[in-house]
This record gives structure tokens, C-alpha cells and sequence, in this order.
């Protein structure tokens, strides 16, 4: 897959950088720390977003904590709470965390577990490169024509490790001749798609429209899409996946016209331990997020608000979930 002239997240010099999402797509801005608070809030505030690219920067974390730590075991599992509270619908953070505090707990008083730690969250970075990698090698197998395509939120370079999910399976794909056109949900409330997904398909040279989220319909009933794929932040073992708010809106649209709907995401967002949707633990985020854009009220603040992060789309409502080892069809039992 092509290279492109930006980064997710970079490790160098004992110090973690990332692109600040918040500031795209305007402003091409890096921001460099060593901090496991500063990380953790990057995290929460959506400047490092993206279930596979959270569990990256996690894994920096928890190898930063230990550096220059005069309690290493205190430290560690602070750190490893800390980073565990940001984002909790993200099975790849917990994943993460997980493997690293395994390393951590078969390596007691080493004097170099810093070093043990950093090793283990590059080969994470690396494995997450590699795994995005296949899996748009083996998304080529969903188009069947050179199709029109409908994404929503971001699942591109932005939100992994690598070149991305369901943007990385797109991505390929045109590379390959088999992508015409992309239209981007604007993904409200906080607008992933025409500030994320816009800026990666600009920079890929894709041709796209944004459109709101409610106009998915409107395309669909004028026959403009060929299939929708989005990515995913936790699948449970029947194939029911949480994604970003507006998912499931598409799935039951792409039902309706019978478009199929893919899902695009690594095997680590499986998490074979819940039978089912019913059991994922959805995020609620602020309702500033809704009521304000870039600090400006748009509404009362004082109004109520429904403010869930996810949706739960059912396994049967979607056509196939892509992972790096294969495209899985239904029925799902991972």
C-alpha cells in the first residue's frame, strides 16, 4: 500500500508522538510526551483515537511508567488503571493492557523491564502494521465490480497502528481498480468522518463526497452505493459489533436495500468472552460534544441529552467481518 506523508503514533527517543485528531483536518499538528497522564488524556479526549491505535499508545504508556520509576510495581498498575478508565468500550485497550501486564508479571525485579516493556509495545505498533496490511488483502474479496462505497466515523490510518481497517480495505481496493467513489458519513457529533476520513482520502487521492449522516438513505434509495464498510471496537462471539453511534443506522438501511455490510477489524477487537452484543459495556461521552462545536454553544447548554459513543449492529445484519485471517461470513461463532 502506498505511503503517505503523516503518522498515527511514533515512538522515538523515550517518547511517544501523536497526531492531535481534534486539530484535523486544519491543522497538521504533533504533540511529543513521556507522560502517562498526558497519554491517558490524549486517549479521553479523542486526540489519539481508534480502537487498535488506543491500544498502541497504551502499550507506550505502561512501558513509560516503569522508566524512570523508583516504585516499579506501584507505578505500573497506577498506570495500568489509569489507561484502563479512558475508553471503555475499546477491546483492543484492554487487549493491550493485558499482554503487557502478563510481560510485566513474568519478568518480577528486572532491573531492565523498561527495556523488556518498550520491546513488547513495538512488536504491538509492528503487529498492528502487519495485520492492517492483510486485512485489506483480503477485503478485495468483497468487490465484485468496481463499486461506489459508503464509509462512517474513521477506520483509516488514523485509528490503527497501520494503513487502517475498513479505510485500509478501501484504500487497497482502489488502489486495485475497484473503487469508484467514496461517500464519508460526517459522523456526528464530533464530525470523525468529514475531519478524519476526508483527510485521509484526500491525502490517498480517492475521490469522495461527505454527506450528513441521515442523507445514507437518500443514497441508498437513488441506488448510488454498492456496499457500506465500517470498522468496529469490540465484536462479541456471535458477530454483534460495537462501533461508532450511527452504525447500526446503516446496517438496518443496508437491510432495507439490500446493500451489503461489511465490517473491517483485527482479530483483538474479538472478544470471544461475551456471547453477545447485550453484554458490551457502551461508552457515554459528554453531551458538550453535542450541544457545542469548537467550544461554541449550537444549543442551551442546560438541555438533556443522549449521549452514547456506540452502537451495537446485530451479527445478522452484516454481511461479513474481514480480520487479518480471513473474511468471515455468517453465521459468526469466533
Amino acid at each position: 500500500m502506498k505511503k503517505t506523508n503523516f503518522y498515527t503514533v511514533n515512538f522515538d527517543s523515550d517518547s511517544l508522538s501523536f497526531i492531535d485528531q481534534t486539530k484535523l483536518p486544519n491543522e497538521e499538528i504533533y504533540v511529543t510526551s513521556s507522560s502517562v497522564e498526558r497519554i491517558a488524556e490524549a486517549i479521553e479526549k479523542l486526540e489519539i483515537r481508534g480502537a487498535p491505535a488506543i491500544g498502541v499508545a497504551a502499550a507506550y504508556a505502561l512501558a513509560l511508567s516503569v522508566k524512570e520509576s523508583d516504585n516499579v510495581k506501584d507505578d505500573f498498575y497506577k498506570a495500568y488503571q489509569r489507561l484502563a478508565r479512558t475508553r471503555p468500550t475499546a477491546v483492543n485497550l484492554f487487549w493491550a493492557l493485558d499482554k503487557m501486564k502478563s510481560l510485566f508479571e513474568e519478568n518480577p525485579n528486572r532491573n531492565d523491564i523498561y527495556e523488556i516493556l518498550l520491546k513488547n509495545a513495538k512488536a504491538i505498533h509492528q503487529d498492528d502494521i502487519q495485520k492492517c496490511d492483510r486485512i485489506a488483502e483480503n477485503g478485495l474479496a468483497i468487490f465484485k465490480k468496481k463499486s461506489v462505497v459508503l464509509t462512517h466515523c474513521n477506520a483509516g490510518r488514523l485509528a490503527t497502528g497501520g494503513a487502517g481497517t475498513a479505510v485500509g480495505v478501501i484504500t487497497y481496493a482502489y488502489e486495485h481498480g475497484l473503487v469508484e467513489k467514496v461517500y464519508a458519513d460526517e459522523t456526528r457529533p464530533l464530525f470523525q468522518g468529514s475531519r478524519l476520513t476526508a483527510f485521509e482520502l484526500e491525502k490517498s487521492g480517492i475521490p469522495f463526497s461527505i454527506q450528513i449522516d441521515s442523507a445514507a438513505a437518500v443514497l441508498m434509495q437513488q441506488n448510488k452505493i454498492d456496499l457500506v464498510i465500517t470498522g468496529a471496537d469490540r465484536i462479541a462471539k456471535n458477530g454483534d459489533a460495537a462501533n461508532k453511534i450511527g452504525t447500526y443506522s446503516l446496517a438496518v438501511l443496508c437491510n432495507y436495500h439490500k446493500i451489503p455490510f461489511f465490517i473491517a477489524a483485527p482479530t483483538s477487537t474479538i472478544d470471544a468472552g461475551i456471547e453477545s452484543g447485550r453484554e458490551i459495556k457502551v461508552e457515554f461521552r459528554s453531551k458538550d460534544e453535542a450541544l457545542k462545536i469548537n467550544g461554541m454553544n449550537i444549543s442551551k447548554e442546560y438541555y438533556d441529552v443522549f449521549t452514547p459513543a456506540f452502537d451495537v449492529t446485530p451479527n445478522e445484519l452484516i454481511s461479513g467481518i474481514i480480520t487479518e485471517e480471513k473474511l468471515y461470513l455468517p453465521p459468526f461463532n469466533f
